[in-house]
């Protein structure tokens, strides 16, 4: 299977798509999956750019709306994470992954897909240690905080994704394991990013809890954007297996920001979004442990006297794929849940406003296969909004088996939310303060690159787009803010 992999893509689709089109030209090959990593800006509306953390010279409404209307379809199978430059509202209505618009699949806040027989681990967000282990509780419309809280990864996930057993062949992240520039040539790394060097010499430099999954999941391939270069390196593992590293620029003109890989695939199979058995039973096993309070939470761990091991048994598997009568295909049932921009109306800045907070038929459907909670709903029952949505279960019949429900107790799917994980009461983790620093200055990044790029990468790569993208970089100083701390351990006894 030919993927093309792309770094931040920025809202840039047509771009994406039209220089994949001229690759397929120039090289007679055909691509059969393109993989995002991340600042996809998935923005509908107006309404929608207000929900992202993002420079209002950024703000800009770009051509996905175009994709999400119909009026352009996407030419090749679609899927992508979250990174901190997104329209955070109309993710969180998809925190278990779905359709953005059709062939179009976002990932969820973490998840697990099969494409073809490979299979695609994912994680969107970036790493900050004050909302860590927070609870999901950001609502639409955000304020300025937590605007930004939204896209921060949580324990929960990264819990989750270290429940699963079976080999990965991709992983996706935005922001880059902490400590891969060891297994790169990281001299030339500094040669482009030279302001690299302080974190890279302090160890802070890329993500830390995500390090952890690297070494414990040890997929084939990982793919990150984030930091705006490219950056390959080879990690050999304990068991001798190697993780293959690739980070991509983002789609500006002369910036390597494409990469196509071939993988190996089950060639019996289609090339669609199915989902993963694995991960479906950790959701449903995990599901008490979701949190949407803004307070500390900690998941269970050696030492204390509650379950911490959540990797699924065949019984377990079995159970949920009965669920969905045995049928894992993830159903075509894209529909519109917003406006869409109106390029020959377009609203004055003074009308718009942040949207509130809308549920997704996607995510209803899946939560009531499975019988797992949506974030938002249990935000909006604690703050007394009442938000209903009904599904049409005759469209997608197919993947519920309401006879098999009703006849074993223990695979009812209710509509009441299952009790909720009361928090522990612990003392605040001591962080480096620098941690603490504005979540503000995220949304510089654009402003404190460099658009240097060296020429002596191996592999080949698109680094030019059909129609020129304009470059609104400031010549400010070089500076790469820190992003991380060391995690503290905390051992937790009930």
């Amino acid at each position: 299977m030919k993927i093309a992999i792309e770094g931040c893509a920025h809202g840039e689709l047509e771009n994406i798509y039209e220089t994949i089109q001229l690759l397929e030209e120039k090289e007679s090959i055909k691509i059969d999956l393109l993989i995002c990593c991340g600042d996809f800006q998935s923005s509908r509306n107006e309404g929608d750019l207000l929900c992202m953390a993002v420079p209002p010279k950024y703000a800009k409404i770009c051509s996905f709306y175009k994709y999400y209307t119909g009026e352009k379809k996407a030419p090749i199978l679609t899927i992508f994470i979250g990174g901190n430059h997104e329209s955070s509202n109309y993710l969180q209505e998809l925190p278990y992954g779905g359709w953005v618009a059709p062939n179009i699949y976002y990932m969820g806040c973490a998840g697990v897909v099969n494409v073809g027989g490979v299979r695609i681990g994912g994680l969107s967000g970036i790493y900050k240690s004050r909302d860590y282990t927070k609870g999901h509780f950001e609502k639409a419309p955000y304020d300025e905080n937590t605007k930004r809280s939204v896209y921060h990864i949580r324990n929960l996930e990264i819990f989750r994704l270290k429940q699963l057993s079976g080999p990965l062949d991709i992983f996706l992240s935005h922001d880059w394991p902490n400590g891969i520039y060891k297994f790169g040539n990281i001299s030339q790394l500094l040669k482009r990013k030279p302001f690299f060097k302080d974190d890279v010499e302090s160890g802070q430099l890329g993500n830390k809890p995500i390090e952890e999954l690297l070494y414990q999941l040890k997929p084939s391939y990982w793919f990150s954007a984030h930091l705006h270069c490219k950056f390959a390196a080879l990690v050999t593992h304990d068991d001798t297996s190697i993780t293959k590293f690739l980070a991509l620029d983002k789609c500006l003109p002369k910036r390597k920001f494409l990469q196509i890989v071939d993988v190996p695939h089950d060639t019996e199979s289609k090339i669609e979004v199915n989902y993963d058995l694995e991960w479906l039973t950790i959701l449903f096993l995990t599901n008490h442990l979701l949190c949407v309070k803004n307070i500390n939470t900690y998941m269970p761990g050696p030492g204390g006297n509650e379950r911490y091991n959540f990797t699924p048994s065949e019984e377990n598997k079995q159970q949920v794929l009965a669920r969905f009568n045995n049928e894992l295909r993830v159903p075509n049932n894209f529909e519109k849940s917003a406006p869409a921009y109106d390029v020959n109306s377009p609203k004055k800045s003074t009308e718009v406003k942040q949207p509130k907070a809308t549920l997704n038929p996607q995510t209803v459907l899946l939560c009531e296969t499975l019988a797992i909670d949506d974030p938002i709903c249990l935000v909006s029952e604690i703050d007394g909004t009442n938000l209903n949505l009904s599904v049409d279960r005759s469209v997608t019949s197919s993947f519920i088996d309401d006879t098999l429900d009703s006849s074993n107790p223990k695979l009812m799917c209710s509509s009441t939310p299952v009790k909720r994980f009361s928090s522990l009461s612990l003392p605040e983790p001591k962080l480096d303060t620098s941690d603490f620093e504005s979540d503000a200055k995220d949304n510089t990044e654009e402003e404190l690159e460099t658009c240097s790029q060296s020429s002596g990468d191996n592999a080949p790569v698109a680094s030019s787009t059909k129609k020129d993208v304009a470059s609104n970089e400031s010549p400010l100083p070089k500076k790469f803010k820190r992003r991380n701390a060391e995690l503290y351990n905390v051992t937790i006894k009930e």
